[in-house]
């Protein structure tokens, strides 16, 4: 069992969790439950380590590249450990450290930029940018690295340290990483702790952390935002989504559907910057169920570990159970399975990629977000009538329209009301782009020159000369 890091240490704990095995549905290994003891060592040891962590921005830089670099020297061991506990087939596993290595890298070359207001006779007026200090992290179970990544190395380049609680469900990855950061980063800077709601409560509510930055459900954010509104602690939530493509009347359906369907598929369904919802044309309709159909069929689903598969299980079980009661309520509401529509017998959390028509608004499957292999496909009468029903929602995510005509596609994105629009890609989330959510599915961003000013506050110096 791998330990937590707390201040420079391996730390123990007096009892564990079990984590499952999505692949089985049984226990592969215990992971420690951290007590409030050991939750104010990690906040103190944060806060210690501050001082001297602030101060010293070419090092800063040299470690995440540091850091960067034993990712990748460790990216099997931490592939391996990721399909463990999260089902990932093994060639997405392997990919997750490579995301981290790239953020790192690109986060590590960004400037902390001060900018001169006033420079004359009278004064010089300048805003500067200060470290907010202990940062609060909490990672969701879909890409437990990745979303770690996101937050420790902003929080680390702007000079702030970091107490980092993954997802019960996925906390083996993180522990790894903790022990990785461990060898390389001065004691205290960043620390990782484990245990499940009621800790992350207690990480929320803590007096010292004065950010929380937060990946997970819109439910869960809501609960935070309450929790850190009470200490006026800075936030960054990015939440669920239930994003909606549009393909337009002139769509080239050979070359958007492969890209949607992968993109739809991608980690079992379970990413928020997905396609959940595809509005297509009334004359396009049936051609493209036909291309989505055969494209979902094509994808082999199985054992995680096997290297030809394309979709492994679903991560946890309540998230299994939530696919199936979504998609039999459709069915059962008048929604059909062009394909798929049902679990895969045997052990583990299987599920068949599938594809409903005959769907509408109203139902379960459209209006919230599914977070599995089940994509609904829509009609639509005219554009006006597909971007008001794709905006007609309290999520506010991803968006994407299709089309060959680039300038009426780019017209038709930028009427979404999303923080993110596309034109015929979805979901292209990069290390120096921002990202974030309008209406319930975020506050702030990540990534960017904007994500990493979110781990700061400004400052304004004001010299009189007069």
């Amino acid at each position: 069992m791998a330990g937590m890091t707390i201040n420079g240490s391996t730390v123990e704990a007096k009892s564990t969790f079990g984590v499952i095995n999505p692949a089985t549905g049984l226990v592969a290994a215990e992971a420690p439950l951290c007590t409030p003891e050991q939750l104010n060592d990690a906040v103190a040891a944060a806060a210690a380590a501050g001082t001297v962590w602030r101060a010293d921005d070419e090092g800063r830089q040299r470690l995440l590249l540091t850091l960067a670099d034993a990712i990748i020297d460790a990216q099997q061991e931490l592939a391996t450990t990721l399909t463990l506990e999260s089902g990932k087939p093994a060639s997405v596993a392997a990919f997750e450290p490579v995301v981290c290595a790239t953020w790192l890298r690109v986060v590590a070359g960004m400037r902390i930029p001060r900018e001169v207001l006033q420079d004359d006779a009278a004064a010089r007026i300048e805003v500067v940018r200060r470290p907010l200090g202990v940062v609060s992290a909490i990672t969701p179970w879909n890409f437990p690295l990745a979303t770690a990544i996101w937050k420790i190395a902003p929080a680390l380049r702007a000079g702030n340290t970091v107490v980092l609680k993954p997802s019960p469900f996925t906390p083996l990855s993180t522990l790894l990483l903790g022990e990785i950061i461990n060898r390389l980063l001065p004691a205290g800077v960043v620390n990782v702790i484990t245990g499940g709601d009621q800790l992350g409560r207690a990480l929320i509510g803590h007096p010292v952390p004065r950010k929380v930055s937060f990946t997970g459900s819109t439910e869960a954010g809501k609960d935070i935002a309450r929790a850190a509104g009470a200490d006026l602690k800075r936030l960054t939530l990015e939440l669920g989504g239930n994003d909606a493509a549009i393909l337009l009347p002139d769509v080239d359906l050979s070359t958007a559907v492969p890209h949607l369907s992968a993109l739809s598929f991608f980690n079992s369904g379970q990413a928020c910057a997905l396609p959940k919802r595809i509005y297509v044309s009334d004359d396009r309709y049936d051609e493209a169920v036909e291309a989505f159909v055969a494209a979902a069929a094509g994808i082999k689903v199985g054992p995680p570990d096997d290297q030809s598969v394309g979709m492994g299980p679903l991560s946890t079980a309540p998230q299994f159970e939530r696919v199936r009661e979504l998609t039999a309520k459709a069915v059962a509401d008048g929604a059909k399975a062009a394909t798929g529509g049902k679990a895969i017998g045997g052990a583990g959390y299987l599920y068949e990629p599938t594809i409903l028509t005959d769907v509408r608004e109203g139902m379960a499957v459209v209006d919230e977000e599914q977070f599995g292999p089940v994509l609904p496909i829509l009609r639509y009468g005219d554009v006006d009538d597909a971007v008001r029903r794709a905006n007609d929602t309290t999520f506010g995510l991803c968006g994407s329209v299709w089309g060959s005509d680039l300038d009426i596609a780019q017209t038709v994105a930028e009427r979404l009301e999303c923080g993110n629009a596309f034109v015929n890609t979805h979901g292209a989330l990069l290390p120096h782009i921002p990202y974030g959510g309008s209406k319930w599915s975020g506050i702030g961003v990540e990534n960017g020159q904007e994500g990493l000013l979110a781990f700061t506050e400004p400052q304004v110096v004001h010299i009189a000369r007069g």
